[in-house]
């Protein structure tokens, strides 16, 4: 029986492996790579033969210098109410300088619309996301047989907190704690943390570690928005297992697995590909392409959360039942498919 055990856990982690060099390989092949930026050599400046030594030469023209609101905001601001400069109106009334609407204040109010709606767009989405686990728990427990609906449903729901919590106090700032500014809404650059190593001269980013618990200068508008988009995705990774292992395992395990996974396995994984780690610089460090790209989640989300489910699934064994000492098969059918 070990022995069988084992081989099944070798062949999975093969097969693991072949799915992530495959998901890799699909999304750096054939691309043209990205080349590195260089550096812009200085204006030689070309001297008038007619000019005469007396002349002096012409002042260079200065840059101009972009007012305040199209800058990133300059400190951590829980409200966001920093973020299109000082002065600015956060209510439904104009910005004025003094009594009068001016061009500048007209670009604090539309920047402010324009983090606004990036705002409430990213939130809407994060709440569909949300939305989505009640389906999963209808799904899960209609397909389960009766004496195991409570189980079931409870472990859909329960889920979202252990994995919320774990993502709060530690995967978010392994995850993000890299990230950067938040661009979408012009954030400051308050997730600058990243644990690096060089390897064949190229850096490898692994994880952050700042944004734990989202204490500090970390408790930001634009952090906060990431945060709850990042952790609503999260927990859709997390709840794949609870599909595959229904049935199949006892309450304290599924505890403790659900908080391993948002802690440590999906938000490591996360910070390879949408923080800005190793997997996505594969195209600026090596040249293979535009790196690894995942546009909605097809690794990070389904692949982290498909490949977990099929690993415990093959440690844990079918469930009790489904096959009889000759090795044939019992139907195991959902007790409700409505709710499917």
């Amino acid at each position: 029986m070990m022995r069988r055990r084992a081989s099944w856990w070798g062949s999975t982690v093969v097969l693991g492996l072949a799915l992530f060099a495959g998901l890799v390989a699909s999304t750096t092949w054939g691309q043209d790579p990205v080349p590195a930026p260089k550096a812009e050599e200085p204006a030689k400046a070309v001297e008038s033969p007619t000019a005469s030594a007396e002349t002096p030469a012409a002042a260079p023209t200065p840059a101009p210098v972009l007012p305040a609101p199209y800058g990133p905001a300059p400190k951590s601001d829980s409200t966001g109410a920093s973020y299109s400069g000082e002065g600015a109106s956060t209510t439904a009334a104009l910005t004025k300088d003094g009594d009068k609407v001016t061009m500048e204040t007209l670009a604090k109010d539309l920047k402010m619309i324009r983090i606004g709606a990036n705002v409430i767009w990213t939130l809407i989405g994060g709440f569909l996301v949300m939305f989505m686990q009640s389906g999963f728990a209808l799904l899960e427990t209609g397909l389960t047989r009766h004496k195991n609906v409570a189980h079931t449903m409870a472990m859909n729901f329960v889920v979202y907190a252990i994995g919320m919590l774990s993502f709060y106090f530690v995967g978010f700032g392994l995850m993000a704690g890299g990230w950067g500014p938040v661009m979408q809404f012009d954030g400051p650059n308050v997730l600058d943390k990243m644990f690096t190593f060089e390897f064949m001269g190229k850096p490898f980013d692994l994880f952050g570690y700042k944004g734990f618990a989202l204490a500090g200068d970390s408790n930001d508008a634009s952090v906060l928005v990431l945060f709850l988009f990042q952790m609503v995705f999260m927990d859709t990774a997390a709840t794949i297992p609870t599909g595959a292992l229904a049935e199949r395992w006892k309450f304290a395990g599924f505890c403790l697995f659900s908080a391993f996974l948002c802690a440590f396995i999906y938000p490591i994984y996360g910070c390879w590909v949408w923080a800005g780690g190793w997997l996505a610089d594969l195209g600026t460090n090596f040249g293979l392409g535009n790196g690894h790209v995942d546009f909605a989640g097809s690794s990070v989300v389904h692949m982290t959360g498909g490949v977990t489910a099929l690993v415990t699934a093959k440690i844990l064994g079918p469930r009790i039942g489904k096959y009889n000492k000759d090795g044939s098969a019992n139907a195991i059918p959902g007790h409700n498919i409505p709710m499917v």
